[in-house]
């Protein structure tokens, strides 16, 4: 599998509304992948590609669509001492921000800094300061810089992220924002399967790289709108709850036991006929995979299912442990499986 590309993909920033640097990796490594390749006004990078070898102007539109954005923080204060104020674009458990290493994309250059929460540190606190979790608004990142260097280089509406590599553990892929490179990744990657399956298919396929999902979904719904397909893919993780300290029924999904057939979450509810179809294709093909049913969050396929006068649409998705963290951890056999299926989706949709 190609982990270079999954790993330069989670290594590089985007925020919801700044996703330009994520689209230009993706612009650039799906030349010759599609025949036309556009940026819409949100910022969507929408690739499509006719049947092949050639089909008639009614060939359905088999939609996948992948966010770019990270959940991250825009600056929204410097104060006196230098010190940057932040602002939550995504959701976050504060419990997992204290002491993160970050980066401040600038429009001169990227800040390497740290990230912690005022307040007394473990030396000197109280058992009552222990207990307190922090809100977002309490967070301050600190570069090091003196107040007239981090005024000079920094400006409201700059933009944060963890700064945290790419690693390989034992069969298992770890990173910041897998959420959702994971979906960028099977967007190129499933395209590329299918070649390697002999790169025929009748149907129109578009894969939108879309914007500002973790804020609303908001690129995937100006992109379904436009495309109006006639299925939808929603790609996206989801979580992985096999943990320690996590009851087997909220679980959602188990690592290594295949992509997750996604059934319902808050936004939409999967096409039945739809599920039934990518499961007998995951059948047919010995594809690991496994239902799932997230009780909250929402993802891209609501809008496409929703988009104009509505499409069918379902949901690929691979299970994530500690989601919305730095430790984002995927299963490669379910990854791999996730890629499977979508080419071989594609391959036979009529």
């Amino acid at each position: 599998m190609n982990i270079d590309l999954l790993k330069r993909l989670c290594e590089t920033p985007g925020v919801p509304g700044r996703e330009e640097r994520v689209r230009d990796l993706i612009t650039t490594e799906v030349e010759g992948l599609f025949e036309s390749i556009e940026t819409d006004p949100m910022g969507s990078l929408i690739c499509r590609r006719g049947p092949r070898p050639g089909g008639s102007g009614d060939a359905k539109k088999v939609m996948l669509l992948c966010h770019m954005d990270e959940i991250g923080f825009y600056v929204n204060y410097i104060d006196d001492k230098g010190f940057i104020w932040i602002d939550a674009a995504g959701g976050f458990d504060t419990r997992n921000l204290f002491s993160r290493r970050v980066m401040v994309v600038t429009g001169s250059g990227d800040l390497k800094g740290v990230m912690n929460p005022g307040g007394r540190p473990v030396h000197i606190a109280s058992e009552e300061d222990k207990k307190k979790v922090p809100e977002v608004k309490e967070f301050f990142v600190d570069l090091g810089l003196t107040p007239e260097e981090a005024k000079a280089q920094i400006k409201v509406g700059d933009y944060v992220v963890m700064d945290e590599p790419l690693i390989e553990v034992g069969g298992k892929i770890v990173s910041k924002a897998l959420d959702n490179r994971v979906a960028c990744w099977l967007g190129i990657e499933a395209v590329r399967e299918l070649d390697n399956l002999g790169g025929k298919h009748n149907c129109e396929i578009i894969v939108s790289f879309t914007v500002q999902e973790e804020v609303g979904l908001r690129g995937a719904k100006t992109s379904a709108y436009a495309v109006k397909p006639d299925i939808g893919f929603g790609i996206d993780v989801t979580l992985a709850c096999d943990t320690p300290g996590v009851p087997e029924n909220e679980r959602v999904t188990t690592h290594g036991e295949g992509f997750a057939l996604h059934i319902k979450d808050s936004s939409f509810i999967s096409d039945h006929n739809l599920v039934a179809q990518v499961e007998s294709i995951a059948q047919q093909h010995e594809i690991p995979y496994q239902r799932s049913i997230l009780g909250r969050g929402g993802q891209d396929g609501a809008a496409a299912q929703q988009a104009a006068a509505g499409a069918k649409a379902v949901g690929i998705t691979v299970g994530t442990r500690y989601i919305h963290t730095v430790t984002e951890m995927i299963d490669r056999r379910d990854l791999q499986a996730a890629r499977d299926v979508l080419a071989r989706f594609m391959s036979t949709a009529q």
